[in-house]
């Protein structure tokens, strides 16, 4: 009977062969990847299900599927009951489509064609610096994704919206809003986030900042007729071009780490120009040197180099960013997530 196994190979194992698990670790990928795609843990219900018949039920080889159920029972992901059995784990009910913390979209996307052809590129983009899309796609990731191939950019979307979600309630614990009186989300994606802080501050005024795309599909509470819309504003725009927001605190959430240092220190000099004197900027990101969880922080730095040219930074290194960009660092919070509050000061004026 198989027993969950770890994420890596196990500490005991001989040198040769944690190699050879690392170097094949892209058939884990595959693995979770196929699951999803067979959508295997929504046919999979409370009871233990022999091989043949989760087969006939996803329309697969049933010897085919016993080997990728056994290889994803290894990492914890399905359970061996009994031989040729499984049943679902904490990790393979992740995957089912109505999971309320669901992770399917994120697997689809880390298995999606465009990640392995870039993944591949990795020593190139080690070698310049510099992302590898363009390259393979002669566009940037966000323009293929939604200009190109506009379903994988509405999956895209969704993981992106997921992930927000395990992260926005902790975020909002930790983050002390007393003294704002309009909060701006610059890059914010349909506003999750700042729907969240709306509700929980009545009083505080919110701006939605992103792409005209973008603003054009927020939360329909956001919205002029919605819910909190008579205390938010939505703006179109591009942060690489101009930022005309004013506001107590800017918010800056998982969009910093998809930039080169150049890039992210241009856009804080923007949102620095428009904002009021001692406005804060806060920038949700993970911390290199404070994350609980290295494993995949590390990796998530090597998928922003080659994807997009950007990078995870230390709390060093987002001081060094803050002081570029002409902001007074501040602190860095932890919020009990994989993500850190790095807050910074618009200087008074001169």
């Amino acid at each position: 009977m198989a027993e969950p196994g770890t994420a890596g190979p196990a500490p005991g194992m001989e040198a040769s062969l944690r190699l050879h698990a690392l170097a094949y670790s892209l058939g884990v990928t595959a693995a979770v990847t196929a699951a999803a795609r067979l959508s295997l843990a929504d046919v999979l219900d409370e009871e233990p299900q022999p091989v043949g018949v989760l087969a006939a039920a996803v329309g697969a080889d049933r010897e085919a599927l016993g080997q990728l159920l056994r290889a994803l029972a290894c990492h914890g992901v399905f359970r061996e009951t009994e031989e040729g059995t499984y049943a679902h784990t904490e990790l393979s009910r992740l995957l089912r489509t109505d999971a309320p913390a669901g992770r399917r979209a994120m697997a689809l996307l880390a298995g999606a064609p465009f990640a392995w052809q870039i993944w591949s590129r990795l020593d190139d983009a080690v070698r310049t610096g510099r992302s590898v899309f363009p390259d393979v796609y002669g566009t940037t990731l966000f323009q293929h994704l939604h200009e190109e191939e506009p379903e994988l950019g509405m999956l895209f979307d969704r993981a992106m919206a997921k992930s927000g979600e395990a992260t926005s309630a902790a975020v909002a614990a930790a983050l002390d809003l007393t003294g704002t009186a309009t909060l701006a989300d610059i890059g914010g994606g349909r506003g999750t986030l700042l729907k969240a802080l709306l509700e929980q501050h009545p009083g505080m005024g919110g701006v939605l900042f992103d792409l005209e795309k973008v603003v054009a599909a927020a939360d329909p509470s956001l919205r002029e007729d919605g819910a909190l819309g008579d205390r938010c504003r939505l703006v179109a725009g591009d942060c690489h071009v101009d930022v005309p927001v004013k506001a107590d605190t800017y918010l800056l959430k998982g969009v910093v780490h998809m930039w080169n240092d150049d890039t992210a220190v241009a856009v804080l000099r923007t949102i620095a120009r428009n904002a009021p004197a001692e406005a804060r900027v806060i920038m949700i990101e993970q911390v290199l040197d404070a994350t609980r969880n290295p494993e995949i922080a590390t990796v998530m730095n090597l998928l922003m180099l080659v994807s997009q040219g950007g990078r995870e930074r230390t709390g060093g290194e987002f001081r060094a960013l803050c002081e570029r960009a002409g902001l007074e660092f501040r602190h860095i919070t932890g919020t009990g997530s994989a993500v850190h509050l790095v807050e910074a000061v618009v200087p008074g004026r001169r």
